[in-house]
């Protein structure tokens, strides 16, 4: 018989950014996380006992002793489990404090990321997207009442702090209450993972009916219609469709140079070139079509909401040359070459890994940007060449900038690279799993649980070629350590067997084995950023206007 908990563990502290009724709400709903618990351990213990069947003697030795472990330590384990969740959910509510500047990293000593440690990242992943392909609507329902709880009425923001990241973690700090190896930890986390999705799944639409019940009105979501007529919501992102430049120049407005309307005298006040101004004594039709629409471009980057405010203001500074710029040169409708888009799209790229206002490698990079852009604003002939040094300074900045955090870890990388000569000539570390469960017996998700099909991993030549096309550098975005990480390239080992990789917000750095690597991207688990282009999303925010004004 499964111990039951106490509802102690649903007590929340004053909440101080959260509004009442959120606050009120994460109250309620973690006293209710006892009974979710004990509910997720009986399901763990029949989903431990039918997979025993199926196993060999070992592995079914091994699972006697998991089971055995959760009858014996039910409320230990569920003591583990509430504090990590109510742990997290406080940590996502509470005001963050300012972030002091960095300070320059002191030589430390790396725990090295192997194939074990992906393991654990892999049976998390799994588990969140378990909870999320079961409880998709529901969790996209109640968004909208946690947003309307916060008066966010476009839903621009997942305000919901009970989410499947949280619970999956929850899991895991759960298991380590288990006086067991680390591979009957991980297998309990597996078969938690099923349990827990259904639930979940009932907890949240339990939720929205709650306050549903106490009369808060959802929110709406904001839409998109896309090419092709699909809709979807425009939070999830920004779309990949980037209108041709030169089509939508037909479309713009351009009146003659006599209805401009201008005496020819300076403006009495200091502002911003419009247009207008620009196509005073522009004759031809399509010069004023293009001096239009590349205004319309920069407004619609200058109003983007996800490029930073510093970044923005930068950015607009560069308006009224960009508007000269399109009489002298009719290259500059190709948004994917020309220097004028590459500099702004590498801009804000950059600035995006370093989210930190505090951080003094971000203060450099928009310094050395804001001196560019007051050079570029300042020359009276705008060409391509202009902007074309823009972009080779940029990169030259970009260089020294990762030369500097080389320079800081020479002593993480010495330590590291004579660490992998011992590993190539047969020194291994010894596996933490101590063979219990090993790595190849880690299930998928279960299908019932998937909107889409299991994505069946590449052959290992595709992902050793994947991994070789990574130079120090190239920014990445992988699941490590039980969250989303998107650290920098820093240094791949003479032997490619150790690759260090640096966070853009802090002085953290990984150590990862060229396994684990591996292993993460055939899981979907890592995979280079991509550049965002910001020009190509304001094309498409332009052309949406214009099909609206028509």
């Amino acid at each position: 018989m499964i111990g039951r908990l106490p509802a102690r563990y649903g007590q929340v502290m004053s909440v101080p950014q959260a509004t009442e009724a959120l606050r009120q709400f994460v109250e309620d709903e973690l006293l209710r996380a006892p009974l979710l618990f004990n509910q997720v351990l009986e399901g763990t213990l029949q989903s431990a006992r039918q997979a025993m069947a199926a196993m060999t003697p070992l592995q079914r030795a091994a699972m006697s002793d998991l089971v055995l472990a959760l009858q014996t330590h039910p409320v230990r384990v569920g003591d583990y489990f509430l504090r990590s969740l109510r742990e997290q959910v406080m940590a996502r509510l509470l005001p963050q404090a300012p972030q002091a500047p960095k300070k320059p990293a002191l030589p430390t000593v790396l725990a090295l990321v192997d194939e074990d440690e992906v393991a654990l990242d892999v049976e998390l992943s799994h588990t969140i997207e378990a909870i999320k392909a079961g409880a998709e609507y529901e969790l996209r329902e109640l968004q909208t009442y946690t947003s309307a709880l916060v008066g966010d009425p476009d839903v621009a923001h997942d305000h919901n702090p009970l989410r499947a990241e949280v619970f999956a973690r929850a899991l895991w700090d759960a298991a380590q209450a288990l006086p067991l190896s680390r591979g009957h930890q991980l297998a309990f986390v597996r078969h938690a993972g099923p349990p827990i999705a259904q639930l979940l799944r009932m907890s949240y639409a339990a939720a929205t009916s709650r306050l549903e019940a106490q009369g808060v009105e959802p929110a709406a979501y904001r839409t998109v219609v896309l090419p092709g007529g699909s809709r979807r919501g425009e939070r999830t992102g920004s779309t990949t469709f980037s209108p041709d430049l030169y089509r939508m120049r037909e479309s713009m407005p351009a009146p003659q140079p006599s209805q401009l309307g201008y005496d020819g005298q300076a403006p009495q006040a200091p502002r911003r070139e419009h247009w207008l101004d620009v196509a005073r004594n522009v004759t031809r039709r399509v010069d004023r079509q293009g001096i239009e629409l590349v205004s319309r471009l920069f407004d619609a980057m200058i109003a983007d909401e996800r490029v930073p405010a510093d970044v923005s203001l930068l950015i607009s500074r560069l308006h009224g040359p960009a508007m000269r710029l399109a009489l002298r040169d009719g290259n500059i409708l190709e948004q994917d070459r020309h220097p004028l888009w590459r500099f702004i799209n590498r801009l804000v790229y950059e600035a995006e890994r370093a989210p930190d206002a505090a951080d003094p490698e971000r203060v450099l990079l928009l310094k050395t940007a804001q001196a560019t852009v007051v050079q570029l604003a300042s020359e009276p002939e705008q060409n391509a060449g202009l902007y074309a040094w823009a972009v080779d300074r940029l990169e030259s900045f970009l260089r020294k900038r990762l030369a500097r955090r080389l320079s800081a870890a020479a002593s993480q990388i010495g330590a590291l690279q004579k660490l992998e000569d011992k590993l190539i000539v047969g020194h291994a570390s010894p596996s933490t799993m101590h063979g219990t469960l090993d790595v190849q017996q880690l299930d998928t998700v279960p299908a019932d649980l998937m909107t889409d099909p299991p994505r069946s991993p590449p052959p290992a030549n595709d992902a050793d070629a994947w991994l070789e096309q990574l130079r120090p550098g190239d920014w990445v975005r992988m699941f490590l350590q039980g969250r989303w990480v998107q650290p920098q390239l820093l240094w791949p080992g003479e032997r490619r067997e150790i690759w260090l990789f640096g966070d853009g917000a802090s002085d953290a750095t990984w150590a990862v084995r060229r396994g684990a690597l591996l292993l993460m991207h055939e899981q979907a688990l890592l995979k280079r950023l991509k550049q965002r282009s910001i020009v190509g999303s304001a094309a498409a925010k332009v052309q949406e206007q214009v099909t609206l004004t028509a």
